[in-house]
């Protein structure tokens, strides 16, 4: 079992979940967070943080693009820089939380900075 981080991450990076990690598993791509979920110890202290709903465990997720996420969380948690400390969220993120499908039209492979 692993949490992950989903769709709805992305456009807003609202980083309070990264400064509960006891382990210092997320990592911070251009306009979301990943997981790695080699280093997730499954305690699930970030997801009750997130306030859009973003983290999940991968046991409880059961939607059709579970695999999806698990596999955009490995791979870019091998790429992208680790985060540590919670960091301002993206300037028009309100914009965003509420919208679905973001995936398609708006994720970026960029790392974050």
């Amino acid at each position: 079992m692993t949490y992950i981080v989903k769709d709805e991450c992305i456009k807003c990076k609202l980083t309070d979940c990264v400064e509960v990690c006891p382990v210092d598993c997320f990592y911070e791509g251009e306009n979301m967070l990943v997981i790695n979920p080699d280093e997730c110890i499954d305690c699930g202290v970030c997801e009750p943080e997130c306030p859009i709903n973003a983290i999940v465990s991968d046991n409880e997720y059961v939607a059709e693009d579970k695999d999806k996420w698990l596999l955009i969380n490995k791979k870019f948690s091998n790429i992208w820089p680790n985060i540590t400390k919670k960091k301002e969220p993206m300037q028009d993120h309100e914009n965003f939380k509420d919208m679905k499908n973001k995936h398609e039209k708006y994720f970026s492979e960029k790392p974050g900075s």
